[in-house]
């Protein structure tokens, strides 16, 4: 039976107030409208980015809140004007989006559209300002335009990626934020030689992923840096060669790296948003040719001071964001690079609960325990 153009009740897992645990509980989804599809979760995973404005430190807080942004579901209905997506294809939805006609989607060098790009902000659609969730007649706002704590979902078009239907859903889903993110920040940015050197600051799923990287650029020295010892043995299986932990020396981390390979890395990438680590990562590279790549988001007052000389000796800094990738265009292909088996996810994803037990994957995130917890939405 067709629930196209109906409102569908469903569950949800709504963030009433920060820091309380999240209530899953019966909601109404309205239809899509002019430029929206609605999506049915199949599986979703939870990322920092979630815990971080649940917690609601550093930013307006909004509230209640459907959380979530790391997902992979099927395609129930479209609304008006949808064109590139039908009921029943395979999708992610993304944090951002990429409308395909502004200058950013326009040039090959960027993937910051104007229309779609990130907006912690916003708690309804673009289209109306109105939020497609409700319960008992209330609003519950949305969450990065994706909201994927909940069994349906609405997302613009420009947000939501079609991927080939053989993929894993239960894999694949974490392509949607960080393993993207650190993976294109080495691929699409640092772009390590084979039997290059690589430095990756902060051994997070973002890191991990970043290392995943240069393994697959095949890179000879990829150091890990991290002041939780922890986490070196896991590294490991990311292609991780030696370690280094900061506490553990009475000279700047930089300085270590430098003694270590005889000048400098090829490449770095700082994953940790700690402006000593950036400037640690823009330092530790090879005076010449050495490139530093930024990819952890600092607080919102952050600054960092390093001396010009640095980029008069020829090191070159760079940010980037979501990897540099395109939502629509390029993840699609990252997609077809798992079931080609040239990137591995599955060692990414170290816990699974079902949906009713959600707040158990917030608790392994704040312990600190494993990488990616998947939650499934049927069980």
């Amino acid at each position: 039976m067709s629930t196209a153009g109906q409102v569908i009740r469903c569950k949800a897992a709504v963030a009433w107030e920060a820091g309380k645990p999240l209530s899953v509980e019966e909601i109404e989804v309205a239809p899509p409208q002019k430029n929206e599809v609605r999506v049915k979760i199949h599986f979703t995973s939870l990322c920092h980015t979630d815990v971080y404005f649940w917690e609601a430190k550093g930013q307006n807080p909004l509230f209640p809140r459907i959380l979530g942004h790391e997902a992979g579901g099927v395609v129930e209905s479209v609304g008006e004007g949808v064109m590139d997506v039908e009921p029943g294809d395979h999708v992610l939805p993304i944090f951002t989006g990429e409308c395909k006609e502004c200058p950013h989607c326009l040039s090959e060098a960027s993937n910051m559209c104007d229309l779609l790009r990130i907006n912690t902000e916003r708690g309804g659609m673009l289209h109306d300002g109105q939020t497609r969730f409700s319960k008992d007649g209330k609003p519950i706002y949305h969450f990065l335009g994706t909201s994927t704590f909940s069994e349906y979902t609405v997302v613009h078009v420009g947000q939501v990626a079609k991927i080939n239907p053989e993929a894993p859903l239960d894999k694949v889903c974490v392509l949607s934020c960080g393993m993207s993110t650190g993976f294109g920040a080495t691929v699409n940015v640092a772009k390590p030689k084979k039997g290059g050197s690589v430095a990756v600051f902060g051994l997070g799923a973002v890191g991990l992923a970043a290392a995943e990287g240069a393994r697959v650029c095949e890179a000879s020295r990829i150091i890990g840096i991290d002041l939780n010892p922890n986490r070196f043995e896991e590294a490991k299986k990311f292609g991780c060669t030696e370690f280094v932990n900061p506490k553990d020396h009475n000279k700047p981390v930089q300085e270590v790296i430098s003694e270590m390979t005889g000048g400098g890395v090829d490449c770095s990438i700082e994953c940790t948003g700690s402006t000593q680590a950036m400037v640690s990562a823009f330092e530790c590279v090879h005076d010449g040719w050495g490139v530093a790549v930024l990819v952890g988001v600092p607080s919102r007052d952050d600054s960092f001071k390093t001396h010009p000389i640095h980029f008069l000796n020829e090191r070159t800094l760079r940010g980037t964001f979501f990897g540099n990738y395109k939502p629509l265009s390029d993840i699609p292909g990252v997609v077809e690079k798992y079931m080609k088996r040239e990137l591995e996810l599955d060692k990414f994803i170290t816990h699974s609960v079902p949906f009713l037990d959600i707040n158990k994957a917030f608790e392994y995130m704040l312990r600190g325990e494993g990488l990616r917890c998947m939650i499934r939405m049927d069980a």
